[in-house]
């Protein structure tokens, strides 16, 4: 129950952390002069009040050290204060990326159930560090925060199955491909003793064009229509798309390689059709380059 619990989570992250953004600036006074503490507890008690389910809620400076008790249902750990939360994601993450953040689920020491922490930075008028304010909250609520709605999930499976069909089309295109890159060792009777660039070649870009959408509806299975999500620097969507652009790229540099030795056995003067074509590789390598780099940074967000 865990684990989809966590994938529900990975999949209505961005409603749940709209609705506590909301909650928080809604409620809590920020890049204002001379906002002190006092100013700002009985705002966050006052979300509390709001959230039945609320676990605690506690203030931090600029440091990350804690300058409030942690407010819970039943009761307020004063002993709390002063305890350095720097090393925290909640706080670092508020700070680095200065707006409100949502971590990732983990063990609560208050009951020890699945929770999430959800943290805002709190500026004064010249835009300086002042406090993070941190909500804790069960997983369970946040899941029903972010409860999706009919048609969300009627999007969902629609997409489902549809990646289904594509996958199985594709694999059917890479078995297809895999048998004539196979059968072509028998067409052109390809061995050593009979050993021809062009042929060899020609299979090979079938076997790799095999592999690579192979692996592309792999992909789409597993992330898709499984929902096992790996954790990688690029990932759903975007890893969708690397692997994509890198078959067609290896495709074209295949295609490339076998034109510069057939050119250069039987027609030099057309050389240049193949240095095009490896300059338009070239073009691809580096648009995949920025577009690894900027999907990364997105991520990273």
């Amino acid at each position: 129950m865990v684990p989809s619990d966590i994938q529900r989570f990975s999949e209505s992250r961005t409603k749940a952390r709209a609705y506590f953004c909301y909650l928080f600036s809604k409620n809590i006074p920020n890049r204002l002069p001379s906002i002190t503490r006092e100013m700002i507890v009985p705002r966050l008690l006052k979300i509390k009040s709001e959230l039945d389910s609320c676990e605690g809620v506690y203030l931090l400076d600029e440091k990350g050290v804690q300058v409030s008790p942690t407010f819970t249902k039943t009761q307020q750990i004063d002993d709390d204060i002063g305890k350095i939360r720097a090393d925290r994601a909640y706080y670092y993450r508020a700070v680095r990326e200065e707006r409100c953040t949502l971590t990732d689920p983990y063990p609560s020491l208050i009951t020890g159930d699945l929770s999430v922490t959800t943290s805002s930075p709190i500026f004064n008028e010249n835009g300086e560090l002042k406090y993070v304010a941190c909500i804790d909250m069960p997983l369970e609520e946040v899941l029903k925060v972010a409860h999706p709605t009919t048609l969300d999930t009627f999007t969902k499976e629609f997409f489902k199955y549809s990646y289904a069909a594509f996958s199985i089309a594709l694999i059917l295109v890479a078995l297809l491909l895999f048998a004539k890159g196979v059968q072509s060792f028998f067409v052109y009777e390809i061995s050593t003793a009979n050993f021809k660039i062009k042929d060899v070649f020609e299979a090979t870009i079938l076997l790799t064009l095999s592999l690579a959408i192979f692996d592309l509806s792999k992909t789409l299975i597993e992330e898709e229509i499984l929902g096992r999500h790996k954790e990688h620097n690029i990932s759903g969507p975007h890893k969708t798309m690397v692997r994509f652009l890198g078959s067609i790229i290896i495709a074209l540099s295949i295609e490339a390689l076998m034109l510069v030795f057939k050119f250069a056995i039987t027609d030099p003067n057309k050389l240049i059709y193949a240095i095009y074509i490896i300059i338009g590789v070239a073009i691809l390598i580096v648009s995949l380059a920025v577009y690894i780099k900027f999907t990364k940074l997105k991520i990273d967000e």
